[in-house]
């Protein structure tokens, strides 16, 4: 009888389940192989993209295109945009090489005599499997914390306590949805009315934008001095289930991304600029993420997930230790996981900088950047940059992310972390920094909220301050040793 064997599409989530969950070794490795290298016509589309946009800043007047996209920002440059991330680099290097070792130990105490290397395709795999033995976590376990309806409303508390207002069921006109599973809420606050409008689409289906976003349908704007053209915002994620379906139960990672999008919906919901140009994200590229990844704090505080996370069928409230526990795990490996995203950000700024010599293809580029500034070896064969998707979106500012993760730390540690749910807290997210959208600038926004030591000039440009997140790093040494004594 002739062996079937089984189609893998290599699309980010269903290749990421494959690495993480797969024991055997030549499955991950031909998953990983395949699925950084294809499509093969994406070597020329890249190759064309850089050299347009190459091209485009020339004519701009500028050396690169790294050059023209960052010059707006607070950056305002590469050149200060790649001291700040060889500087974050330094950081967290010895504590990413650290991990690596950890996740090596651990891989060959696993193997015993078949152990031969740690391979890239590795390491997904032993890193949740280590997790889960140190923490003693599943998804069996934490899913059922998290019903869709009850994350919901864990988005409703956060908008009471923090900033005094309501979300209210809208009903949909006929033909103003573009599938029926869309609902739409307005944010509604006691002294000033209706505030805006949320569309909320939130479960897969074929045919769909694939992946976890905001946006912005309508900006808000003065129209006259008695008023305001309220903002309309659409948060799009794809949760598996039927929509119909009160089972869909996320994992903490979803809950994450829920609270990171809705932080986007919240700086165009708050914001009342006069112009419509400058109406909540509209704002300098590395700044647009700050109100998104402050956001993600709240879903990790056991304060703010004991109002919302309860047991689907028994309405447990999730217990502190569980939360400690994804806590725990999330630390484990953090300075890999930011080491990942120095590199991304290189990469990004190298490929769209001053161009190099043109008998260097844009994976060998990547080859040696991978080398240089990370723990990990490069597969050659691999193309992983073809398949990065934020090279278009985010062309020469990807950088911003951890601009935006800096700022986040900061204002969650000196603003919000004492209590997260104070209605003081939320007032002053409002109207020292949400409410102005790119209306003000946002270095005087982050020290009129916490202070000018969140910030370092540089060169002309700015660069976060990276103590909160040095603080974060010493934590995750600790944890570090912890996992190279379970490994052993």
């Amino acid at each position: 009888m002739k062996e079937k064997g089984f189609r893998i599409i290599t699309e980010p989530r269903t290749l990421h389940s494959v690495l993480q969950w797969t024991s055997d070794d030549e499955v991950r490795k031909m998953a990983y192989v395949q699925g950084n290298s294809v499509p093969h016509a994406n070597h020329e589309v890249l190759d064309k993209l850089i050299a347009a946009r190459h091209e485009l800043a020339q004519i701009m007047g500028y050396r690169s295109y790294a050059d023209f996209m960052v010059e707006p920002n607070m950056a305002s440059s590469p050149e200060v945009v790649k001291s700040f991330l060889l500087e974050m680099n330094k950081m967290i290097k010895p504590k990413a090489d650290e991990e690596f070792k950890a996740i090596r130990d651990f891989k060959r105490k696993i193997c015993g005599q078949r152990f031969v290397d740690l391979e890239p395709w590795d390491e997904a795999y032993y890193a949740a499997m280590m997790k889960s033995s140190t923490y003693n976590l599943d998804s069996s376990v934490v899913a059922p914390y998290f019903p869709l309806p009850q994350c919901i409303e864990g988005l409703k508390v956060l908008v009471e306590s923090l900033f005094g207002a309501t979300f209210h069921s809208v009903p949909l006109a006929p033909g103003e949805s573009w599938h029926p599973a869309v609902l739409k809420m307005s944010l509604y606050h006691p002294e000033e009315g209706d505030m805006g409008y949320l569309y909320l689409d939130l479960y897969s289906r074929a045919g769909k934008y694939p992946g976890c976003a905001n946006f912005a349908i309508k900006g808000g704007r003065r129209i006259s001095e008695t008023e305001y053209q309220l903002p309309v915002v659409a948060l799009i994620c794809n949760f598996s289930g039927s929509h119909n379906s009160s089972t869909v139960r996320l994992n903490h990672c979803e809950v994450e991304t829920l609270f990171h999008e809705f932080g986007h919906a919240l700086h165009s919901l708050l914001s009342r600029t006069d112009y419509q140009h400058f109406s909540g994200t509209r704002v300098v590229l590395d700044f647009a993420e700050t109100p998104s990844n402050l956001f993600e704090f709240f879903a990790w505080d056991y304060r703010v997930l004991r109002r919302f996370a309860k047991h689907y069928s028994t309405g447990e409230i999730i217990p502190e230790k569980l939360v400690n526990s994804l806590q725990g795990a999330r630390d484990m490996f953090a300075a890999t996981e930011l080491q990942r995203q120095i590199f991304y950000a290189l990469v990004d700024q190298t490929l769209f900088g001053e161009q190099p010599c043109p008998t260097r293809d844009t994976s060998s580029i990547v080859a040696d950047l991978k080398t240089q500034y990370t723990s990990w070896n490069d597969m050659e064969g691999t193309h992983w940059q073809i398949r990065f998707s934020h090279l278009i979106n985010y062309g020469a500012g990807y950088y911003s992310y951890l601009y935006a993760k800096c700022f986040a730390a900061t204002i969650w540690q000196k603003l919000c972390q004492e209590d997260p749910l104070s209605l003081v807290t939320g007032t002053a997210l409002r109207t020292k920094l949400l409410q102005h959208g790119g209306a003000r600038e946002p270095a005087h926004l982050l020290n009129d909220l916490v202070g000018d030591r969140i910030l370092t000039y540089c060169n002309g440009g700015i660069i976060p301050d990276i103590t909160s997140f040095s603080d974060e790093v010493k934590l995750v040494e600790d944890k570090a040793r912890a996992a190279v004594l379970v490994a052993e």
